[in-house]
């Protein structure tokens, strides 16, 4: 039965997703185990990164995403990798990251060379990065539980880490948040704080949490968001008006659906809103091990409880206009197909057209009443000939304002300035760039764009 609800809600995702959609919300990689961050005015989405084609959690890298509009996001790609920890082995599974007085501190689980699992934590002075091991050895080596960090700092200053598979671990963190003194606890695993779980009986396995701890605060009640089980897993949360409990189960914030057999929670408030991220397995190729991140609006009720989710076709409208006039990255997306992200020395992050026909999409560009008459990007391709971008108004099939050839340049080390009058644009629009070639791969290499008048 739970198998047949899987199938039928992964059909349910495609059909939102076909055109429209803007779930999940990066479709040039894989991504999991969204870890959202809010600072100066903008979301930060750290995420782990499944390689296309695994059939195991096969996870080397951790991402960056950022947004000002919950619609657009802009790729920033590989922040950090498990091989910049001397001590690590593999797996760079869940992350979280959090600012303090200026620094970033970013919490990681990776499995060390002695074959044990341990978080460590890497700093920064940016949200960028470069983000370096400060300990050379894991901040957490407790013992195989030890997956899925969650940061928490509380209004008096204090920060916590909780942690953990199958149970829910947590520790004070230091003033320097890269050190603790205390004594690792944790939070009981009783059916009353995290609920009876389904099924056959498993003495490891009580209750219905099973990893994925985030920590959230909102009108003094905590709220302790986890990833629940059985498998296929489902979100659930329990309230405490403690951060270390006593925790009380009150149900489930997101049932079993969307294609893949695990799922991560992430919550933020930015502009006036509360967004709950979590990940499928909806785009092609996506299951268990090709996830994809995603994100809906969470509401309370007024006694503080939950309103149930299901994961639908996401956020449509911008909170903010896109400004077409300053220079635009090409991996700032609201929704794409047929693409996938690059990175190398030269221009950093960029898009590759992997066929015939594919496209990007911004929406809400704002071309004000003083309209744009002119387009330019920054492009490049291996192949002689016949290879276009077209832009397009509302729809990849939509108003045909502006076309342009794309040089040969020889490689996405080798780039070109090329700019083409378009007809005359006004007021806001969603924008589509379509992209054309007879060639079987890598059509096209697209660094950024702009509009001028």
């Amino acid at each position: 039965m739970i198998a047949n609800r899987t199938v039928l809600s992964l059909i349910l995702l495609l059909v939102y997703y076909h055109g429209i959609s803007q779930n999940p919300i990066v479709q040039t990689n894989y991504t999991a185990d969204p870890a959202p961050m809010v600072y100066n005015g903008k979301v930060y989405l750290y995420t782990s990164h499944d390689e296309a084609g695994s059939t195991w959690f096969t996870m080397n890298d951790w991402r960056l995403y950022t947004t000002e509009d919950m619609v657009n996001w802009t790729d920033h790609g590989t922040i950090l990798a498990y091989d910049d920890f001397d001590w690590a082995k593999q797996n760079a599974w869940a992350p979280q990251a959090k600012e303090r007085h200026g620094k970033f501190y970013i919490y990681v689980p990776i499995t060390a060379r002695n074959g044990r699992n341990g978080i460590g934590v890497a700093v920064a002075d940016s949200p960028y990065g470069p983000f370096l091991d400060p300990l050379g050895k894991p901040l957490i080596s407790n013992s195989n539980a030890d997956i899925d960090p969650s940061v928490f700092i509380d209004d008096d200053g204090q920060a916590y880490l909780f942690w953990g598979n199958p149970e829910c671990y947590y520790v004070k963190l230091n003033e320097d948040m890269i050190n603790y003194d205390g004594e690792i606890k944790k939070i009981p695993n009783t059916i009353e704080a995290f609920g009876k779980r389904e099924g056959e009986e498993n003495p490891q396995r009580p209750t219905t949490y099973e990893e994925g701890p985030w920590l959230y605060k909102r009108n003094n009640i905590y709220y302790l968001f986890f990833a629940a089980g059985p498998l296929p897993e489902h979100i659930g949360y329990s309230t405490s008006n403690s951060i270390t409990g006593p925790y009380k189960y009150q149900g489930v914030v997101m049932p079993r659906e969307g294609g893949a057999f695990t799922n991560h929670p992430g919550v933020i408030d930015y502009k006036g809103k509360t967004y709950f991220f979590y990940h499928n397995g909806a785009l092609p190729g996506g299951g268990g091990f090709t996830r994809s991140v995603a994100v809906e609006e969470l509401k309370f009720n007024e006694d503080g409880s939950i309103q149930q989710l299901q994961m639908t076709k996401g956020i449509e409208e911008p909170l903010k206009p896109l400004n077409p006039y300053i220079k635009n990255e090409a991996e700032t997306i609201a929704w794409s197909e047929g693409l996938k992200s690059r990175e190398n020395d030269i221009v950093g992050n960029f898009i590759v057209s992997t066929r015939n026909n594919a496209f990007s999409s911004v929406k809400k560009v704002d071309f004000r009443e003083q309209g744009a008459s002119q387009f330019t990007a920054r492009v490049g391709t291996t192949h002689n000939g016949n290879v276009s971008m077209e832009v397009r108004i509302g729809a990849v099939d939509g108003p045909l304002i502006g076309s342009l050839e794309v040089p040969l340049t020889g490689g996405s080390d080798r780039w070109e300035l090329v700019t083409v009058d378009v007809e005359e644009v006004t007021g806001i629009h969603d924008i589509y760039f379509v992209f054309r070639g007879k060639a079987q791969s890598e059509i096209l290499f697209f660094d950024y764009w702009k509009f001028e008048k």
